[in-house]
């Protein structure tokens, strides 16, 4: 970039994006609602899962087109930049979804040992698998291209990086205020779940840690029985809770309870505790020279 152009700060940015990702996702999303023939005049309709992928899939199309957008014209950087680099990360997305399917495992068992919740069947069914498989992989990368490749990123130009992660994770964590179940509690979990998420982004500048936990997190906690941040899928193992309280997440889902917070605490520190002591370091942030905003 030219020293006489006009440089648009990390957090303007940010400010910037929001009524053109609002207006193009909206018009995706709108394509995919009248593709998959949602009922618009039906306030108790519940879209099938197949409806569910085609409007998300819509979505991720519209995102993706945004961030492109942003990245080629107000950044000006690579698209690939967000942190889809591949060069040997092929391990960083089985590691996440590995990390995020012993946290559910241990979560569901901790319940069902401490009675808070009671096994009533399994339900198996092929293509409600592989539907959900492709719908939380694409809720993992849409949410994780957005908020850690392109919010995280662009704090960070002008903030210290750990005010950038919780500014991020705050973010995150009220873009799912209007799900349904939701309570302080759930805001609090959520937030967790963006401070564990944009952790190994600040450290390696890559997606696809947090993309495997984020499409792990969903994907086992749905399987296993609960919701995912309220909202109900299908499920291969059934249960029922004793009483739904915060020890099981209730109507939530297991993100709503204590255990939740429990485990994100210990990945969040386990992770710092990685990055510290292993050979690699932190990639550095050229832009960042203070704690405070630039």
């Amino acid at each position: 970039m030219q020293d006489n152009e006009i440089k648009i700060k990390g957090w303007a940015r940010i400010l910037l994006i929001i009524f053109p990702y609002l207006v193009i996702v909206g018009i995706f999303q709108f394509i995919g609602l009248t593709i998959s023939d949602v009922s618009y005049g039906e306030m108790d309709f519940k879209e099938s899962s197949e409806q569910q992928l085609i409007i998300s899939f819509f979505g991720f199309l519209g995102t993706f087109l945004v961030l492109w957008i942003f990245m080629k014209y107000i950044d000006r950087e690579r698209f690939i930049d967000l942190g889809f680099q591949t060069k040997n990360r092929f391990w960083d997305f089985i590691v996440g979804t590995g990390v995020a399917l012993v946290a559910m495992v241990l979560g569901f068992f901790v319940l069902l040992g401490l009675k808070e919740i009671k096994f009533s069947e399994i339900v198996l069914n092929n293509d409600e698998i592989v539907i959900s498989v492709l719908l939380f992989l694409i809720v993992a990368v849409v949410e994780e291209a957005l908020f850690r490749g392109y919010v995280l990123k662009n704090l960070m130009l002008s903030f210290n990086k750990y005010v950038a992660l919780v500014i991020s994770s705050v973010l995150f964590s009220l873009m799912h205020g209007f799900n349904p179940n939701m309570s302080l509690f759930s805001f609090f979990d959520l937030f967790c779940a963006g401070m564990i998420l944009g952790i190994t982004y600040i450290y390696t500048k890559n997606l696809w840690y947090p993309i495997g936990l984020h499409f792990g997190w969903n994907l086992f906690q749905t399987h296993l029985g609960f919701n995912v941040s309220g909202q109900d899928f299908y499920s291969i193992i059934e249960f029922n809770y004793t009483s739904p309280n915060l020890m099981n997440g209730g109507e939530f889902g297991f993100e709503g309870s204590i255990f939740s917070v429990f485990a994100q605490i210990v990945i969040f520190a386990g992770s710092i505790y990685y990055y510290k002591n292993s050979s690699g370091e932190m990639v550095p942030n050229p832009h960042e020279s203070a704690d405070l905003l630039t």
